[in-house]
């Protein structure tokens, strides 16, 4: 017997199917070659060859010599393991960054890349020194839900459905109770104005003010130190904290645990703080029995929920129209394929279901009127008219007989036909076109990559410069009381001098945090 090479060409320069049945042709009548098979969207060609006669470079050559270019691919298809995974549980360009760092840190694995729209991880890595298990495991260690990406024909990873519930419903949450606390914070402010105006042209002084101030209706103080206004605020406030934030919480602690601060976590800390700070303040006052309502922040997690979570909510439904059109490119497969074993002068002997996964190159599949192709191949028997229009454009059916090649999600339009399966699983024409689709959306711009960079120091930076700002408005405070003066406008003046500098002190620095809050403003 003769022993039988295989080596893969990388052909470049073909066009369309004449160009591949030009290189099958020529090449098949060379002596040592055994078989040829070219897949045009990959730009590759199969070559079985006898060593004893014809050597790849040889190839290689015969293919330059019809006009195309050709080179020969070293180990292709041996040697690097690859794998797909969905990985769950991203929110930010940060966690992105924090898996692609952490697993090229590990030993093994060549090359990585996570895209945060399809939430799917590309892994390639040696077989000797890590198994895929272990890099699941890795993903795993960092607080992420991963699977190996099924071929799944639906594309449900693509499927945003699940995040746009979760984001629209804590959305909806955060502007019911929001509404409410705007309102009030508007009423505040206009009677407030027209105190001020009272105040400008009656003279009075500031101890009737303070009775005009305490007669308004929000002023009103139910028990001393808790008035109507930060009563009914922290009523509104604490089902958005609980529920309007709770994704905002549950992805913050995940990352805390690993040590790595994402947006959410600033979102988490600008709302908790003042949530909190306003707690304190209103238990101090009651404490205290206050006359003076003391300023509390209960209007600043819901308007922040709401805004952020507005965004969300409309990022995943960005993010799902562009996985759709994906999605229906996959929808285009078939299922399942029926193989059918031939006996002498093409007698069916028998014929079986099976996935298409399971189909393998060589074997003959029946196809009927009206089926889909679900594997690239070769007429072997029948005659028929083909609809290929959703992978060559062509509106007219092309007739097929004997000899011609047909295309995997074309559809067969009125003749049975037997085919010999030559391209299958992830070398089909369809399958190359939705992998080159999927890795346009994978492969990032070098400018976004830069971008996920910075985030992994954005927040840190942010939580930093509002500590500053906290200290440094209370050393400016105690230095220099009229400065915070002049830009703390309406605080009351019954209050120590130290209170008013701390709060504004605290205001400025949730401030900041507030403001660098949302994620894509933030970098943008």
């Amino acid at each position: 017997t003769k022993t039988i090479s295989k080596c893969y060409v990388q052909v470049t320069g073909m066009t369309c199917a004449s160009c591949v049945a030009n290189i099958e042709r020529n090449l098949r009548r060379e002596d040592g070659i055994h078989s040829i098979l070219v897949a045009l969207m990959a730009g590759k060609a199969e070559v079985r060859y006898n060593p004893a006669v014809i050597h790849p470079a040889a190839i290689a050559e015969l293919i330059r010599e019809l006009g195309f270019g050709a080179t020969v691919m070293e180990n292709c298809g041996e040697g690097d393991g690859i794998l797909e995974l969905v990985v769950r549980g991203m929110t930010c360009a940060s966690c992105v960054h924090k898996i692609e760092s952490t697993l090229m840190k590990t030993d093994g694995v060549l090359y990585c890349s996570v895209a945060l729209a399809t939430n799917k991880a590309h892994i390639k890595y040696d077989p000797e020194a890590i198994g895929p298990r272990d890099v699941i495991q890795v993903i795993k260690d960092l607080g992420f839900t991963t699977s190996l990406v099924k071929k799944d024909r639906s594309a449900s990873h693509l499927d945003h459905k699940q995040e746009i519930r979760q984001w629209k419903r804590s959305f909806v949450v955060s502007l019911v109770f929001c509404i409410p606390v705007m309102g009030l914070m508007i009423y505040m402010m206009v009677m407030d104005s027209q105190l001020s105006e009272a105040h400008a042209h009656h003279n009075m002084s500031s101890e009737e003010m303070q009775a005009l101030h305490s007669s308004m209706v929000l002023e009103y103080q139910l028990l001393p130190g808790l008035s109507v206004m930060n009563f009914l605020s922290f009523l509104f406030c604490v089902p958005v904290q609980v529920f309007g934030g709770w994704h905002f919480y549950i992805q913050a602690s995940r990352a805390l645990r690993h040590n790595t601060a994402n947006m959410d976590v600033l979102v988490v800390l600008a709302t908790s703080i003042a949530f909190l700070y306003s707690f304190v303040i209103l238990l101090v006052a009651m404490a205290e029995k206050a006359k003076v309502n003391p300023v509390t922040f209960f209007d600043t997690p819901p308007m922040l929920f709401v805004f952020i979570s507005l965004g969300r909510w409309l990022e995943h439904v960005a993010k799902g129209k562009t996985s759709e059109a994906l999605a229906r490119l996959i929808s285009l497969q078939a299922t399942e394929a029926t193989i059918v074993t031939l006996g002498p002068d093409n007698v069916l002997l028998s014929e079986e279901q099976v996935d298409v996964e399971l189909v393998q190159r060589g074997d003959i599949v029946k196809v009927v009127p009206g089926g889909k192709f679900p594997v690239d191949g070769r007429v072997i028997e029948g005659h028929s008219m083909v609809d290929e229009s959703l992978i060559t454009g062509e509106a007219m059916p092309v007739t097929k007989k004997p000899g011609n090649t047909v295309i995997a999600g074309s559809i067969n339009q009125n003749g049975s036909l037997l085919i010999s399966a030559t391209h299958v699983g992830a070398d089909t024409t369809l399958s190359q076109i939705v992998k080159l689709v999927e890795e346009a959306q994978t492969s990032k711009a070098p400018i976004q990559q830069f971008a996920d960079k910075l985030s992994g120091y954005f927040v840190p930076f942010i939580v930093a410069v509002s500590v500053v700002t906290l200290f440094a408005w209370i050393i400016i405070g105690f230095v220099d009381f009229e400065i915070v003066e002049k830009y703390f406008l309406g605080y009351n003046k019954s209050i120590s001098a130290a209170e008013v500098i701390i709060r504004f002190a605290f205001q400025a620095s949730i401030t900041v945090l507030c403001i660098a809050c949302p994620c894509s403003l933030g970098l943008a």
